[in-house]
């Protein structure tokens, strides 16, 4: 008989792994508790922080949108100011003072002293015909003048008139409508039979490939295009309005405000005047505010050496003038540029082009060649030469170009 030892042990070890297994459950249950209270802590947490969150987000979105809408309305604003703006030769002028003082802080960096980069000859070929503005009609050679006004004691020279204006060009009706473009590292189809108001004989064919490049003539180049009648008698009373010279000013741009007066005294070069200067050669990039670049090879004299023998008369206080005005014969294109561009020892009157004398497309018998300057600024047969105080016209400036037109 057992005397209720192991019974009572039995009961013992039940007892205690009644109470570990309480004790268990006991800690299972506040861990549960504790876990529910850390997740409806955290569950609180994250909710009052997506509150704040949305808050935050609320406040800064509606921030956004109020920013938004005055950056747009002073966007818009700014754009209205602008454009009711007074023009000034065709551009409002908060834009036309932004040009100027872009012009300002390039003159200032460069000078207009900078050497444009050159070429072996190699590398150029004939330039491409862009614009005819005052080449409408040949030039007759044996008519040319180079007037230039402003030249210091200008009457100690034999070339001094009393009106240089007085002077009559004498024009003809382009013998062809245009040339073609090519490579004038090849030779020309017959140098005998070259004609001086074509592309040296290496083709024909319209001016930029876009018609006919006159309006004094027909496509063909053989007779003149009939203008309609009212057109004939508004020409013909501005000609006589005009001394029965030929009109000036026929281009968009109209009329120079430079264009001189009648009974200006000054100076008629020859051609012998300007060849008698030394002579030089330039392979250059023409740049193009249109986006084009060309290298061409160019032959001629110094505008610096032409101003040396020409010097300008200077201020009552000794100064220089400060720009140089130019114009086509016929007043239909002028440009204008700082005296000291025009010193700059690149700035060339071209009178050749690839070995050969200019045609009357490229500006013959005199254009410049001014490689610190976009290609609008270099103007084709110089009729005038003026040294100015006053900031001079310019042709596509009257149309909303830059006046500076520096690379």
């Amino acid at each position: 008989m057992s005397d209720g030892r192991e019974e009572r042990k039995e009961q013992e070890e039940r007892r205690k792994w009644d109470e570990e297994r309480k004790k268990r459950d006991d800690d299972r249950d506040r861990d549960w508790e504790r876990d529910g209270d850390r997740e409806r802590r955290d569950s609180r947490a994250v909710e009052v922080l997506d509150a704040a969150v949305r808050a935050e987000s609320s406040r800064r979105t509606r921030r956004s949108f109020l920013i938004a809408a005055a950056a747009a309305a002073s966007g818009y604003g700014f754009y209205r100011w602008i454009d009711r703006s007074p023009g000034d030769q065709l551009i409002p002028r908060p834009l036309r003072k932004t040009l100027d003082f872009n012009a300002k802080v390039s003159r200032g960096v460069f000078e207009e002293r900078g050497l444009a980069p050159t070429y072996p000859v190699s590398k150029s070929m004939e330039l491409r015909t862009n614009g005819n503005y005052g080449l409408k009609m040949d030039l007759v050679p044996e008519s040319y003048r180079l007037q230039m006004v402003g030249v210091d004691n200008a009457k100690q020279f034999p070339q001094y008139v009393d009106d240089v204006t007085a002077w009559e060009y004498k024009y003809a009706a382009m013998k062809r409508s245009g040339p073609t473009l090519h490579d004038t590292k090849v030779a020309p189809k017959d140098e005998a039979k070259v004609d001086a108001n074509s592309d040296a004989g290496a083709g024909e064919g319209p001016m930029m490939e876009g018609g006919a490049a006159s309006t004094m003539v027909s496509g063909s180049g053989k007779q003149e295009t009939k203008l309609p009648p009212a057109f004939e008698a508004a020409f013909a009373a501005l000609k006589k309005a005009q001394g029965n010279k030929r009109p000036r000013g026929q281009e968009e741009a109209g009329m120079s405000d430079n264009t001189l007066d009648a009974g200006t005294p000054g100076l008629l070069l020859t051609m012998s005047d300007v060849t008698s200067l030394p002579h030089h050669e330039l392979v250059t990039e023409f740049k193009c505010i249109e986006g084009w670049s060309q290298i061409a090879h160019w032959g001629g004299y110094r505008l610096a050496d032409l101003i040396a023998q020409y010097p300008p008369a200077r201020g009552a206080d000794g100064s220089l003038p400060k720009y140089v005005y130019m114009e086509t014969p016929d007043g239909d294109y002028y440009c204008g540029f700082s005296l000291q561009a025009c010193m700059h020892p690149q700035s060339l009157l071209a009178t050749e082009m690839a070995g050969r004398p200019l045609t009357q497309w490229h500006g013959a018998p005199i254009r410049l060649h001014m490689p610190i300057k976009y290609g609008y600024k270099q103007i084709k047969r110089i009729g005038l030469i003026a040294y100015t105080d006053v900031q001079p016209d310019d042709y596509w400036t009257k149309l909303g170009y830059d006046w500076y037109a520096g690379l």
